[in-house]
């Protein structure tokens, strides 16, 4: 008989990792079904999405208290409706305000087994999340090696399946040339700047990040300044980096197809030799392309306060957590500030080697060159049912 799926994704990202997931299902049992709620890469998978997934991905903590009767709404639909499926496997992906509280109704009224795709970062912070998580959830796919040992203390079941970023495509060197003739930048050095994907984060660092590369193009004039972009904010980094250097090119994806987008933004990361980036998942593709960085964040004062004392380490860089080093360079919190971003990106110019070992590590580790993660995940999900 075959395999019959309840899947539950609620943001871009989640998408994803489900559509890649329900691929590698499909391959290993052909007639596996499902039901859910996904966005379109898990629809073009098979998946008839039971209300829009973008529902969902507009509920961050922000939001969530005015939409808070309709997220509760959508939590009982779907658990309702898993309830009436029984499924043989749940799996909920990522999104924990809204799949955990469905998992949780699901366990308190079945047996159905739970299955959690991403795990949360107890290893950084608030530990105590992974034995809250317990109590729901059976099975957890997590994308760093060294997550599994807190998953199983919590009493859970756990896989590292390998990170999402070791499957993407590489930018061949034919598309790095022509996106070099295309910004007419010729052989130029290129210092990629990447001041986040939300507005907030573009509307914080966006000015120390201006100010720290015209310190570093004023002392190394041959770097060209190449600002790559995603659609959301895209109008908000126009804005900020017309104060930049003159030369300054940002990559706009307005107007083009998401996947000539995504090529232009890899054909500039291979391009690049040098970048300052915002904390988060883009130093792993930084990683992928082999661009050393330096990373930067500001944050809010309170929010700051709190990290400091509730971190559980001591680095925020996934390249240094997972390659175990600390050769990336971060300016966090009140070191944010332009001249020792501009001294950080100067001392990773003139030695770029030091971080070499450590991203192709990282790579390494995160599962580059073995079976994509998507069947990685899914031999994991029918290995732990039998």
């Amino acid at each position: 008989m075959s395999l019959r799926v309840f899947i539950l994704a609620g943001e871009p990202s989640g998408d994803r990792l489900g559509a890649a997931l329900m691929e590698g299902l499909k391959s290993l049992d052909p007639g596996v079904t499902f039901e859910g709620v996904g966005g379109s890469l898990m629809t073009a998978q098979g998946l008839s999405s039971r209300f829009p997934m973008s529902e969902l991905s507009v509920m961050g903590l922000a939001e969530v208290l005015p939409k808070y009767r309709h997220l509760k709404r959508r939590i009982h639909e779907t658990a309702d409706a898993i309830l009436a499926m029984q499924p043989d496997v749940l799996i909920t992906i990522d999104s924990p305000d809204f799949s955990l509280r469905v998992a949780r109704l699901v366990k308190e009224h079945s047996a159905i087994r739970t299955v959690h795709y991403v795990a949360p970062s107890v290893w950084a912070w608030r530990p105590g999340r992974a034995q809250k998580m317990a109590t729901c959830i059976d099975h957890v796919l997590a994308l760093l090696p060294f997550e599994p040992p807190y998953m199983e203390a919590a009493g859970m079941e756990c896989d590292f399946v390998g990170h999402p970023v070791v499957g993407e495509p590489h930018a061949t060197p034919e598309e790095t040339s022509k996106l070099r003739a295309d910004l007419g930048i010729g052989d130029a050095p290129v210092v990629l700047a990447l001041p986040g994907s939300r507005r907030s984060e573009v509307s914080r660092l966006a000015p120390v990040f201006g100010a720290a590369l015209t310190d570093f193009v004023s002392a190394h004039p041959e770097y060209r300044i190449v600002v790559p972009t995603a659609g959301a904010v895209t109008d908000l980094v126009r804005e900020q980096v017309a104060t930049w250097p003159k030369d300054t090119i940002l990559l706009d994806p307005t107007g083009l197809q998401p996947a000539h987008a995504e090529a232009r933004k890899r054909a500039a990361f291979s391009a690049a030799s040098l970048a300052l980036a915002a904390s988060g998942t883009v130093s792993l593709e930084l990683a992928a392309a082999r661009t050393p960085m330096v990373i930067a964040y500001k944050f809010q004062w309170l929010t700051w306060q709190i990290m400091k004392r509730m971190a559980l380490i001591d680095t925020v860089t996934l390249v240094n957590l997972v390659s175990d080093t600390r050769v990336v360079p971060e300016c966090l919190g009140p070191d944010c500030t332009p001249s020792r971003i501009a001294s950080a990106l100067a001392d990773v110019r003139a030695k770029p080697e030091a971080q070499a070992a450590a991203m192709a590590l990282t790579m390494e580790r995160l599962g580059e060159g073995g079976e994509a993660p998507g069947l990685r995940a899914a031999r994991a999900v029918l290995a732990r049912l039998q």
